[in-house]
């Protein structure tokens, strides 16, 4: 029997101090205080001194390993043990050589495959539960891009405003709770989340509900005074665009 670790890093790759610190207020907020989700990548720890994720890239498979704990593109969030495996030493080593062939770099996809659903198969393979339902919350429910992963410096741009979107999300998110918390909508598809502006869906809500906590009643409070969202709602779009600009 052999730990399987999972490690959580906040996802803080942007360049820009300004997105970094948004995303840390909005996974604050999403998981800290409401236990909802938030936007995380992860990696696996078993035998040895590596742990090992997926991310994209151009040529080649995307399955990657470094120490534990020390993914220099994120900031280190906190280590999780999700049980034992009877898998030999050979076992998971030919795991991951099965892994790296079917998980290509460039298959990579922000709501369908990406470095959090690559850890879940990778768990269910071990015979270890898979991710608390948390770290990758926001990407099942289906209707926006936000997970960043991948290389920095080539997906930099991408990585910006995929941040702007999450913070555009997480503002509607809650202004669509308080305004309309009974309204339905039809998410967008997975090929479709990522163009453009994604607008607050209902059904988006119903299915991130259906999957965690109800949140609490004070959360626009909580946002407003994370400086997450402004303190007019009529206001919210110029959230973005001060992220996109600075």
């Amino acid at each position: 029997m052999k730990e399987v670790v999972l490690h959580v890093y906040d996802v803080t790759n942007s360049g820009s101090e300004k997105t970094n610190n948004t995303i840390l207020q909005i996974n604050r907020i999403f998981k800290d205080r409401i236990g909802l989700g938030g936007i995380f990548h992860s990696a696996i720890q078993v035998y040895g001194d590596e742990e090992w994720s997926f991310g994209f890239c151009e040529q080649g498979s995307g399955v990657f390993s470094c120490p534990p704990s020390r993914n220099p593109m994120y900031t280190y969030r906190e280590r999780i043990v999700l049980g034992e495996t009877d898998c030999s030493i050979f076992d998971v080593n030919m795991m991951l050589r099965e892994l790296s062939q079917a998980w290509p770099g460039q298959s990579y996809d922000l709501l369908a495959k990406n470095c959090n659903h690559f850890c879940d198969t990778f768990c269910e393979r071990l015979g270890v539960p898979k991710l608390p339902g948390w770290v990758n919350r926001f990407a099942n429910a289906g209707d926006t891009a936000v997970v960043v992963a991948g290389n920095a410096a080539f997906r930099l741009r991408q990585a910006k405003q995929e941040i702007v979107t999450a913070s555009k999300v997480a503002y509607r998110f809650m202004s669509g709770l308080a305004s309309n918390p009974n309204s339905e909508g039809t998410p967008e598809s997975p090929s479709n989340s990522n163009r453009g502006t994604p607008k607050f869906q209902g059904a988006w809500f119903k299915n991130l509900m259906s999957m965690g906590a109800k949140p609490s009643t004070s959360t626009s409070e909580l946002l407003e005074e994370s400086g997450v969202i402004p303190t007019r709602p009529q206001q919210h779009s110029e959230v973005a665009t001060q992220l996109e600009t600075k």
